[in-house]
């Protein structure tokens, strides 16, 4: 439907749904202190119109109207804790805020999570793929704790240290799951707004989130990089028989190469899409990390130091699978060129030899035509002769003046001679009736 203005512009039927995409997903505003929790599941298209249902229970729980339709984002809030749920490519997030936890020792005692209906969030569908909580502590209000502290709020494993937005802010993580199966980041805000905190926070659980993710394709790539080597070894094989034997089953060697190319194209019918969102995930993280700013901590890795140090690895080797698959189906299609090529020369090979051998048969049907015309000759001769002595014998019988014996004599060249002309008028007759049908098909 097209829109008026009061300008009278058109304008385009979409034009405010292109508004709304770059604001479908506004950062948060989080202010210190504040205890964040966030939760990736992967489903299925059934699955999310599942969890869509479910996730409108809690309006119903929450005295809040529901929203008609399933969106890109929906939030619903209750006091201090404000549940935002976004839909994603191939899963549902979840990140809970709850802005009036009490203070602990452990800023991880309390966390957005336990704000939840206990059994609303046993009864969600589909499979946890990231789950971590975030405690943001106000630097200006309290003191951080010194070094030994901080490790025991992460079960004394060990740290990675970052100091985004060029010190405004401490961040300690682990990048591990801890005894409740949750990661866990802790942020103290030294000099940041709500607004800027927010969006920090933002980033801070894409990179954990997305670096998860990025990694679903390494089992994958693990898998099949041990029968890559073998197919490997089977083409090389194959391509050296090829190229050193003079005669080769073909019909055995066609077969190998298409239960290889089968494998092949399965390989990559299963492995495509992991390993394209592998590469799109990894994308992210950088650019998230990019956009961090980070200082460096004394003594502790940072963020951006760790993940190119283990999760880089990670995504070259999927990304080299990838193209080993690629190269692999390319080898194969040019071997399978090269044996097409092969068996197409013993075809035109086998046909000369086929036509060779009808133009000897043919040269053999005509000599034996040769001597067939030729006792032909004689057998319509001798006929012939008997029925002209039949005839001298009627006349002679009926007082005509003649030899018969003289008369049968002379009649024997005559009448062969006779029947040797016209049989090769006809033969000629043929030929050229050969000849003009040959020239028509040409």
């Amino acid at each position: 439907m097209t829109v008026v203005n009061p300008y009278g512009l058109t304008m385009h039927a979409q034009r405010d749904d292109l508004y709304a995409e770059l604001h479908s997903r506004p950062f948060q505003v989080i202010p210190s202190t504040a205890r964040v929790s966030y939760v990736a599941v992967m489903m299925d298209v059934e699955q999310k119109k599942q969890d869509f249902d479910h996730f409108l229970t809690l309006f119903q729980r929450f005295g809040a109207v529901p929203p008609a339709q399933d969106s890109v984002c929906l939030e619903v809030a209750h006091g201090d804790v404000r549940i935002r749920r976004e839909s994603h490519l191939e899963f549902i997030s979840y990140t809970i805020i709850n802005e009036g936890a009490p203070f602990q020792q452990d800023p991880f005692a309390n966390n957005g999570l336990s704000c939840l209906p206990q059994d609303w969030v046993k009864n969600m569908v589909g499979t946890v793929v990231s789950a971590f909580h975030v405690a943001i502590e106000d630097a200006k209000e309290r003191p951080e704790p010194d070094l030994v502290h901080v490790k025991s709020y992460f079960e004394s494993m060990r740290l990675i240290g970052s100091r985004p937005h060029n010190g405004d802010a401490q961040v300690w993580t682990t990048f591990k799951v801890h005894s409740d199966g949750c990661g866990r980041v802790l942020v103290y805000n030294r000099n940041m707004s709500d607004s800027q905190l927010g969006r920090m926070v933002q980033r801070l659980i894409e990179i954990e989130s997305y670096r998860l993710f990025a990694l679903l394709s390494l089992p994958l790539a693990r898998h099949y990089n041990q029968r890559l080597a073998q197919m490997d070894q089977r083409l090389a094989d194959l391509t050296a028989t090829l190229a050193e034997a003079s005669e080769v089953d073909e019909q055995q060697v066609l077969t190998q190469i298409i239960d290889m190319a089968a494998w092949v194209e399965a390989a990559r019918a299963k492995t495509t899409f992991r390993f394209s969102a592998t590469s799109a995930y990894h994308d992210l993280v950088l650019k998230r990390l990019a956009e961090l700013k980070e200082d460096e901590v004394s003594g502790h890795l940072t963020i951006t130091e760790f993940m190119t140090r283990r999760l880089t690895p990670a995504v070259r080797t999927c990304k080299a699978t990838s193209e080993h698959l690629e190269n692999l189906s390319r080898r194969l299609d040019r071997v399978s060129d090269m044996m097409r090529t092969r068996v197409e020369m013993s075809i035109q090979s086998q046909n000369q030899h086929l036509l060779a051998s009808m133009d000897r048969r043919s040269k053999i049907q005509l000599a034996m035509q040769h001597t067939v015309e030729g006792l032909s000759v004689a057998a319509i001769s001798y006929y012939s002769i008997g029925l002209i002595k039949y005839l001298i014998e009627a006349a002679y019988q009926h007082g005509a003046p003649i030899d018969k014996s003289l008369a049968v004599g002379i009649s024997v060249p005559i009448v062969i001679g006779g029947v040797w002309w016209a049989t090769r008028r006809i033969h000629k007759r043929f030929l050229k009736l050969a000849k003009e049908y040959g020239s028509v098909e040409d």
